[in-house]
């Protein structure tokens, strides 16, 4: 009974601030409104028929923002970060952190999947509504400043993919920043998504990569035991296990994800798929990031190239000289791919933010002239962070790793926030998390705070990187 009563009322309080968040266009009928009308529709016709290829296609049809979200997360910043790690350590501890990280990514990203069914609130309107004002001006500051800092890092990954197979920076650059705009003209979040989650699809050529270089099973058995941990200095394996995890566990993801929900119209009894849908794209991830270390392992460290101030280009190079051009070309496809992908998710997680706490529409299935907040904030987001690195001699090398560990410095406020509201039980009734998921999330916030710790005591104790 008393569930419930929670139910109704967590429920009659989303549709009372809905209501008031949609006052001013009340009586209008836009676009978006019968575009998820249409594909709602769609989506019940197929769950009333239990076929297999029905429930193939209504899951073709739900799954896209956790896949997405996690392939977007094996960013160009990421896939230097994991190659960095290879070609330093070699096959090491790193390949079981980085299958944990599986474990962490999923646990992260599926309570935003319950966050957005549940509410049909985007996560930056949450935090304003539920946790106050100062929190959200806080929040939505540190989210422009770090995506932005972040998109930088995926032109400097795509100009140096497109410089490998010979096309100059300044075209490559501004090219890709043009077809990540027209790409809008689209209108449509199903459409969008479903092109982009395709192209994603590119991310896994590091894995028959790293198969290619013949590693050893009993080396990569041997990393999960004290074999595994690696000499030399620690400030700069804390510092390089600070980037990985960076790289696993952003604060866009939470913001992308959630407001990606919430644009696909995602109902209460598609969390299943949801869960699915974040799973897959944690382990593909993971495994991802292995094989780029493994990768790097094989071909920069074993022949001992010290790769810790390299340029993007320089590991397409790198991994051209020991293995054939072809190798580097694949590298450099993959390179691209992520940035370009991982551009656009980011973009759009500000350019939802914003358009959640000023209440102006802000879905990738308005028009521009409904949503012009929205589509400016992502113009200037891509195009901004192209012409920064198209900036002569800007210092763009270690710029990469660093963007790694402001991410996981501002991480622990964004899990707090999200640890908070999603255990908010008059927001979510039945869906707040369970006390294993509680003692994780609460275990991921005390980790990223201790690495971050122990960094700064080493750095202040005269430690280098």
């Amino acid at each position: 009974m008393e569930n419930n009563v929670n139910e109704a009322n967590a429920r009659g309080q989303t549709n009372n601030i809905e209501a008031g968040r949609r006052r001013k266009f009340q009586g209008e009928i836009t676009r978006e409104d019968i575009l998820r009308v249409n594909e709602r529709k769609q989506i019940e016709d197929l769950k009333s028929n239990h076929s297999f290829r029905n429930k193939l296609l209504l899951f073709l049809i739900l799954v896209g923002p956790g896949m997405l979200v996690m392939l977007a997360d094996n960013d160009a910043g990421g896939i230097i970060t994991y190659a960095i790690t290879g070609a330093t350590y070699g096959i090491s501890i790193f390949i079981p952190f980085l299958i944990l990280m599986i474990l962490v990514a999923y646990v992260v990203q599926e309570m935003t999947v319950r966050l957005g069914t549940v509410t049909h609130r985007g996560h930056m309107e949450l935090i304003f509504t539920r946790l106050g004002k100062g929190w959200g001006i806080f929040s939505v500051i540190d989210l422009i400043i770090a995506n932005f800092l972040t998109i930088i890092t995926e032109f400097i990954g795509i100009g140096a993919a497109l410089m490998f197979i010979g096309v100059p920076i300044v075209y490559g650059v501004l090219i890709s920043a043009a077809v990540l705009l027209l790409i809008l003209g689209f209108r449509r979040y199903l459409t969008i998504e479903k092109m982009m989650l395709a192209f994603a699809c590119l991310n896994i050529v590091y894995i028959p990569l790293a198969i290619l270089t013949k590693p050893s099973i009993s080396q990569i058995l041997a990393s999960f035991s004290f074999a595994g941990i690696p000499h030399g200095s620690l400030s700069v394996m804390v510092f390089l296990l600070i980037a990985n995890l960076g790289t696993t566990i952003a604060p866009w993801m939470l913001f992308y994800q959630q407001s990606a929900v919430v644009d696909k119209g995602s109902n209460k009894e598609d969390i299943g798929y949801g869960k699915i849908d974040t799973f897959i794209g944690a382990v593909i991830m993971g495994i991802v990031s292995v094989a780029i270390v493994i990768l790097t392992a094989m071909t920069l460290h074993v022949n001992g190239v010290n790769t810790i101030s390299f340029t993007s280009l320089q590991f397409a190079q790198g991994i051209s000289k020991f293995m054939g051009n072809y190798a580097g070309v694949l590298f450099s496809i993959g390179l691209f791919e992520a940035g370009f992908v991982a551009a656009f998710a980011l973009a759009s997680s500000s350019a939802w933010a914003l358009g959640e706490i000023v209440d102006t529409p802000h879905s990738l299935n308005n028009g521009f002239k409904e949503a012009r907040l929205f589509y400016g904030v992502f113009l200037v987001s891509i195009l901004g962070a192209a012409l920064v690195v198209l900036i002569p001699n800007a210092p763009l090398g270690f710029f990469t790793l660093l963007v790694q560990i402001i991410a996981t410095l501002l991480m622990p406020p964004a899990l707090i926030f999200l640890y908070f509201l999603v255990n908010d039980k008059e927001l979510m009734g039945n869906y707040t998390n369970g006390r294993w998921t509680n003692i994780a999330v609460i275990a991921i916030i005390a980790g990223i705070i201790a690495m971050n710790t122990i960094l700064a005591i080493l750095l202040a104790g005269g430690s280098t990187i």
